[in-house]
Parts: structure tokens; sequence; C-alpha cells
């Protein structure tokens, strides 16, 4: 394995995002580009090592095939369509469980052996599509899950404390989409909680759940006003991915396996605090949730195993 390797499948506007941070921020040392339009990843290949003469250090990067998935450190996964007008997000998850799994294959097939970390969507399904199809231990596959939500969370709520976001710890958990919540007794503005904090400001404690609203539509206004969103998760998968090269432990809301009964679950992946480092994830941050958190993490879990049942898992298990 070669420490600081990194491979992109699916060089399309979250991947270009992502590898454009890496190339600003440095810690990466080869990165490789993979594209089913191989003409596009030569351009991006191009395009990106014009820019090598800013950047923080030097970092080889190259349009190239699966097969230098072997020694990777890491491989990301981009690549998938976008659900289309009036398209179900079971008939979007269908197709793409279809184009993971051929590229976990071939990813497979080359005798990787690193982390696998997913963002196509819905992010929580593919990455227990790539997990079954991939046969790699389930700390070795996690998905972007509710990093990116957690980011606008922290965002919004900075905004509006008028608090850095650097010191806003609060986390968006269950399925990144329109099931997802805050367990607001765990959110803190520095050492103290954030309900507190809003009390002692004479504030209403109820803005709490518009602040969770307007999360939750970030997306839909982003795409909207410029028809896709791109920016925050590709730095949202160069966090996650710089945590594992550089091993540094890091908590994220990553798309976690539950095996175990964590959160009275297990066979699931979704989104919940995690300790990120080389190996993927070394152990999940378990929060004590009330009863109503508990059963919105329950939802989320009901709505990804009833899309697997209709049909996902049948893909899945296709020869």
């Amino acid at each position: 394995m070669k420490k600081g390797k990194v491979v992109l499948v699916g060089t399309g506007f979250v991947g270009m995002s992502m590898a454009y941070t890496m190339l600003n921020r440095g810690g990466v040392n080869e990165l490789v580009l993979i594209d089913i339009d191989k003409n596009k990843t030569e351009g991006e290949e191009m395009d990106l090592n014009h820019g090598m003469p800013f950047a923080p250090q030097k970092m080889t990067i190259k349009a190239g095939d699966y097969e230098e998935c072997k020694d990777a450190q890491v491989v990301v996964i981009t690549a998938g369509i976008t659900q289309k007008p009036g398209q179900t997000r079971l008939e979007l998850a269908e197709t793409n469980t279809k184009i993971m799994k051929d590229i976990t294959k071939k990813i497979m097939a080359s005798g990787f052996h690193g982390v696998i970390v997913v963002a196509s969507n819905p992010v929580d399904l593919m990455t227990y599509v790539v997990a079954k199809a991939s046969g790699l231990p389930t700390n070795q596959v996690i998905g972007s899950g509710t990093v990116l939500d957690t980011a606008r969370l922290r965002f919004i709520l900075s905004d509006y404390l008028q608090i850095s976001s650097k010191n806003i710890h609060a986390y968006i958990m269950g399925e990144h989409g329109d099931s997802s919540f805050v367990p607001w007794n765990h959110a803190y503005a520095g050492c103290k909680k954030i309900i507190d904090v809003l009390r002692d400001d004479g504030k209403n404690t109820d803005q709490l759940e518009e602040i969770h609203k307007e999360v939750v539509n970030a997306a839909y206004e982003i795409i909207e006003k410029k028809k896709a969103t791109y920016y925050g998760i590709g730095m949202c998968l160069s966090k996650i991915v710089k945590s594992i090269l550089d091993n540094d432990n890091s908590i994220l809301t990553v798309s976690t396996y539950l095996k175990d009964g964590e959160y009275g679950q297990d066979d699931v992946y979704i989104g919940v605090p995690a300790v990120v480092n080389q190996n993927g994830v070394r152990e999940l941050l378990k929060l004590e949730l009330s009863p109503e958190d508990q059963e919105k993490l329950n939802n989320s879990c009901r709505i990804m195993k009833e899309m697997r049942e209709n049909s996902i898992d049948a893909i899945i298990n296709e020869p």
C-alpha cells in the first residue's frame, strides 16, 4: 500500500471539487482519476496539474484505470447518476446500486485492501451496497453520511449565535436526507449546551427546529438556484480522506455500519458520530439519545431497510 495514494472514481462536479480541495490543502502524495469518460479524465488531469506550481506540496495527479487501486490507501467513489425529474428515490437507488456493484467489483479485482469512502446517493444505501459487494471489513467502508449536513448545521448555528463555527459542536444524525435529526441535548457552543446559550440570551429554543429545517432544505435550495451542490461535499470528502491519511482520529458523522445493536440497530449503514482514522471507523461515539431522538434514528434506519427489501438486496445478490 502506498501511503498517501488516493484513487477517485467519478470525475463529475463532486469528485473534482474534492480533488481541487486536495490540491490546495496538500496531504495527498498521489491522486489517480478514474471515469467512464476517459477524455474528460485526461482533461481534468491536465487542468489540475497546471495549478501545481502554486500548490502547498508536490502531488502526482494522473488519469488511470482500476488496476491503480491495488496499492491505494483510499478509494473515493463519487460516480453514479443524479436524480432526474419524476424519478423516485428507489429508482435512483436501483440504478446506482448496479453502478456501485460494478465499480466495487473492479476495485476489488485489483487486490485493493484499503479504505473505501462512498459519496454516491442515496449515500447510506450505496455505502451498504459497496460493503456487501467488496467483502471488506465494514469499518473499512464508510460513506460521507451526514458530514455535509453537520457542516451546514454548524455554519447556520454559527451565524445565528455569532460564535465561530469551529466552536460549534453539534451533529446531524440519521439518513443523509429528509429523515435526519439533531440530538439537541448533545449540541454545544464551546462547553455550554446550545439550548442553555439560547435561554441565557433570551432567545426562543423553538428556533432550533427551524434551523434544522433550514439544513434539510439547503440542498434543495442550492439545486434550484445552481442545479447541483458540490463545493461543500468536496470539502467534506477531503476532510474525511485527510483524517484517514493522517490517522488523526477525527470525530465525523460518517455513514457507519451498525452491527452489534448499537443504538438498538443492526445490519444498517447510517450517519452517526464515529472516530475516523487509517482503518476507517475505529469506533462509534455512542450518545445517549432521548426517546424522541431514538425514534427518529429508528425511522431513518427503517427507511433504509425498507428500500433494501424492495429491490436493493436482490440486485446485490444477483450473480
